[in-house]
């Protein structure tokens, strides 16, 4: 099995894998689809072929089974038609007297037999069954044949071929016979023994001698000839004899052994014997199976090279929607850059106007009034008065300071990242929304537990993510809400920061989309559906992630981790000595 790699920016703990699309999801469906259409007429046609093949070549064995069958029946029925016909003639060509005469039979025995040989005795045979005449190795003469089954059956014939059958001689034979009519309408019989090596020799089949066998059965199933892997002579076969048919025909069936055999059979015309030859269907699809595995290992490399083919289309595809992801993100960032500057910028010309005009006004007039007091020697010694000129002109400092800071918060900088108190900076943004947290009557709460280490980063995106949030969560509360904001150091060199409010919520079903540009619950009432995009992608940048939490009409929680200053440095070194 194929194990694909997956690219490095589809990893789950990438900063960048959740931004605007499910990197991993769409390249396993574009993988998917691309197999699906690069592989599967492949996998089509190898089954295709595979199906046809097997058949084919089924076909093709039956079809020289077949022709197999048909030669032989036709080799064996020559043989046997051949003698019937000598043995018709010699009933026919020579008198009464002569055929009684075991010296003359023993003659013509012997002329037959030089001629075309396969005969093993002759023997005449009158119609109460005694034999009167007898020419052959055995002692059989006046015998008589007159209860026997095959005798039986002659009587009402005027030919005859026996089963294969022990008889007087104690041992397996066949017998082939004439009937002649005598003028007195008398009528007497001429039996020939069949020489079995001769007639067996016509069995041995044209097959592989390891796979074949060929061999002769009576309609009863009983073996007529000897059989390689089916059984000696006379024993019953374990095949099941096939029903008649007038041609050659080949069928598939199991064998005694559990195992598939192709069975070809014909029916010899004129005699009790069945013809059948038997190949094992293993044995006989070898050169197909052969044919198989060369075209499967085809087949394998082609769709090794296709998977390896569509790995890479797939990843190059993802690989240039990640990069114009990429681009849309720093576009993203531009806006939202662009945004705050142009928020704050107002905000910040309010303040310059609103604030520091009249701070200026107040800090001259009451450095004029310390700068009198302190001349007049009537009211030098006057501590209330100097106490009361200081206290205004350390107000105006504090205002200062405040409008500076607004400022500085506003001012577009070059990012610089440097290790910092998450709990100084969170307490910098609660400063901006003091005043809007007492119009709504919104209740903050601010709690450290333990030593927190400092982290590392850039202090205006870190402002930025927390302004955003709470702003959020300002939004969901409106009036009388309470948030709570902890602060504690992880066992994991982290810092976290819970953000939980008692606002609205955020319905189950929206969850999974709320760190989407442009999606929003508050479109009503003029969200673009930024904040919490940019947010998330601020955060990712820092090398930190967000949780969040929400039970609709109850409020919600988003927890912020942030990497400390020491497991940044750890970073940097392991980096550094790879």
């Amino acid at each position: 099995m194929v194990k694909l790699k997956l690219p490095r920016h589809l990893h789950r703990n990438h900063p960048r894998s959740r931004e605007l699309f499910n990197y991993r999801k769409l390249w396993l469906s574009r993988l998917f689809i691309l197999t699906c259409v690069a592989a599967g007429p492949f996998l089509l046609l190898a089954l295709f072929n595979q199906t046809v093949g097997r058949i084919s070549a089924e076909r093709d064995v039956k079809l020289r089974l077949a022709r197999l069958v048909s030669n032989h029946e036709i080799n064996i029925s020559d043989f046997l038609d051949q003698r019937r016909t000598v043995l018709d003639y010699i009933i026919r060509d020579n008198p009464a007297d002569n055929l009684a005469d075991s010296t003359r039979l023993g003659v013509i025995l012997d002329n037959l037999n030089s001629s075309m040989g396969g005969f093993t005795d002759l023997g005449l045979i009158n119609k109460n069954g005694r034999q009167v005449a007898y020419a052959g190795p055995h002692e059989l003469l006046n015998t008589n044949y007159k209860e026997a089954d095959w005798f039986k059956k002659f009587k009402s014939r005027d030919n005859f071929v026996s089963d294969v059958f022990m008889g007087f001689r104690d041992m397996p034979h066949i017998i082939i016979g004439v009937r002649h009519q005598l003028n007195n309408r008398d009528y007497h019989f001429l039996k020939a023994t069949i020489d079995t090596r001769q007639f067996n020799n016509l069995l041995t089949p044209t097959l592989d001698i390891d796979r074949g066998d060929a061999f002769l059965i009576n309609h009863t199933g009983v073996l007529q000839t000897p059989s390689r892997s089916h059984g000696s002579t006379l024993e019953q076969v374990k095949l099941v004899p096939p029903e008649k048919n007038d041609k050659a025909t080949v069928e598939v069936q199991v064998d005694g052994a559990g195992k598939k055999t192709f069975v070809g059979y014909a029916y010899l015309i004129d005699t009790p014997f069945i013809l059948m030859i038997t190949e094992p269907v293993a044995s006989a699809m070898d050169p197909w199976r052969r044919d198989r595995n060369q075209i499967t290992i085809f087949i394998v490399l082609g769709l090794i090279l296709i998977l390896a083919v569509v790995y890479r289309t797939a990843s190059r595809m993802i690989d240039e929607i990640f990069a114009a992801d990429q681009h849309r993100l720093q576009s993203l960032d531009k806006v939202n850059e662009n945004q705050k500057l142009a928020s704050i910028g107002r905000l910040a010309a309010g303040v310059a106007h609103e604030v520091n005009n009249p701070l200026a006004v107040i800090n001259e007039k009451a450095g004029l009034l310390k700068d009198i007091v302190t001349s007049n020697n009537q009211y030098k010694n006057d501590t209330k008065l100097v106490s009361i000129a200081n206290s205004i002109i350390a107000s105006v400092e504090r205002g200062g300071k405040i409008t500076k800071r607004l400022l500085s918060f506003a001012r577009h900088m070059k990012v610089e990242e440097h290790p910092m108190q998450v709990e100084e900076v969170i307490r910098d943004v609660l400063g901006f929304l003091k005043k809007e947290a007492e119009y709504r009557s919104i209740e903050i709460t601010l709690e450290t537990y333990g030593e927190i280490p400092s982290f590392f980063g850039d202090r205006g995106k870190v402002q930025q993510v927390f302004l955003n949030l709470i702003n959020n969560a300002f939004d969901a509360m409106e009036k009388n809400g309470h948030l709570a904001i902890g602060i504690l150091a992880t066992d994991d060199n982290r810092v976290a920061v819970a953000i939980r409010d008692t606002g609205c919520g955020i319905r189950e079903k929206d969850i999974p989309y709320i760190f989407e540009p442009f999606f929003s619950t508050k479109t009503a009432s003029g969200g673009t559906g930024l904040g919490l995009s940019i947010t998330f992608g601020i955060i990712q940048e820092l090398g930190g992630t967000i949780e969040v939490d929400s039970i609709k009409e109850k409020g919600t929680s988003f927890t912020v981790y942030l990497p400390t200053s020491g497991s940044k440095e750890n970073s940097s070194n392991e980096n550094s000595t790879r």
